[in-house]
């Protein structure tokens, strides 16, 4: 391998060009090398900012060229598992968008082809590698609300009534993988269980689908950390902007405002109240770039070969409890959420 990694992105999404393009091109370990897009003539904007060597309509391409290291997937969610298996057939590493796959069923068939590859796969959930969302695991580790109880996240925003009854975004599309649960449930699956530490055992969510496809575009979670502790997250594309979470305890609270799971370059801040006190504590966070962060990390551990920030196993987990969660929106009960086989070990 070259001294930076070389990245090939398949497909030009929003995610690719705002974010994650630019955090490879600022990052101190990775260079964009190669672009697949069926759009090339909208892309040389992209080609000129980045240098981009190769660009190509053929994604296969950029998995046979040998200059390639690494490959990151922001396709539509039911392209996941299919471009992530041939990639990894393929020798290449791989960051794959959130969410991993459209089930934990795919996902595991996907950290299997990971394993006989020999190469790195890894889920892109950027906030993970934002500094402010350590403070707070290490805030909460330290006691400083007691015993964590409960967490409320929620990642909302709203389509308009004409995209919404149109259903032409990918996200309004089941075939597709579409669905708030799975687009931005993710995220407060995924902060809930990074916080509680422990097994979710059983779920409850109730959803409103509101076009042709069927997809949920409304959603409340409610879960249960195995009686140790409970979750209440919300997903929405049909309601007002939120992307926050609170984490309350035996001895006081944390709560993050309206920008929790993305708060770009600016100072993050935390708000941490002890006891019964009305008065919370700022706490202020030095703004840091996550993409590029979370890239960075990636290159790091495709160089040394260490275990991931985010492991298969977690990001299996989380899509085992977005599957119980989308049963229990269908069935209107409990559903017990479901171990899947081979990759589940300990108690989380």
């Amino acid at each position: 391998m070259a001294d930076k990694l070389r990245w090939g992105v398949l497909g030009h999404a929003q995610i690719a060009r705002k974010c994650v393009m630019p955090a490879i091109s600022a990052s101190k370990n990775g260079i964009v090398h190669g672009l697949a897009t069926s759009r090339p003539s909208e892309a040389e904007t992209l080609v000129k900012e980045h240098g981009i060597v190769a660009l190509t309509e053929d994604y296969d391409d950029l998995l046979v060229d040998p200059a390639i290291d690494a490959i990151y997937v922001p396709l539509p969610n039911h392209l996941h598992k299919s471009w992530v298996i041939r990639a990894l057939r393929a020798g290449k590493h791989v960051l794959c968008e959130k969410p991993l796959a459209c089930s934990a069923a795919e996902a595991v068939k996907m950290a299997e082809a990971a394993t006989g590859s020999g190469r790195l796969l890894m889920e892109a959930q950027m906030y993970r590698f934002h500094p402010r969302t350590k403070r707070i695991e290490e805030m909460v580790a330290e006691g400083a609300i007691g015993i964590p109880r409960l967490v409320r996240a929620a990642f909302c925003f709203s389509m308009s009534d004409d995209l919404l009854a149109q259903g032409n975004n990918y996200r309004l599309n089941s075939v597709r993988g579409g669905g708030a649960l799975l687009d931005v449930g993710c995220y407060g699956v995924g902060i809930a269980r990074l916080i509680l530490k422990s097994r979710v055992s059983r779920v409850q969510a109730l959803a409103l689908d509101r076009n042709d496809s069927g997809i949920d575009v409304h959603m409340v979670g409610n879960l249960d950390f195995a009686g140790a502790a409970l979750a209440s997250i919300e997903a929405s594309f049909c309601s007002g902007l939120q992307q926050t979470y609170a984490v309350i305890g035996s001895a006081g609270v944390i709560e993050v405002p309206h920008d929790g799971f993305i708060p770009w370059d600016n100072e993050a801040l935390i708000f941490h109240r002890v006891g019964d006190s009305d008065t919370a504590e700022p706490i202020v966070i030095p703004g840091a770039d996550q993409y590029r962060l979370m890239v960075e990390h990636f290159g790091d551990r495709v160089a040394d070969g260490g275990a991931p920030l985010i492991t298969l196993e977690d990001s299996i987990r989380t899509l085992a409890v977005l599957d119980a969660l989308a049963e229990s929106a269908r069935s209107g009960t409990w559903v017990e959420v479901k171990e899947p086989p081979g990759y589940w070990h300990g108690e989380q």
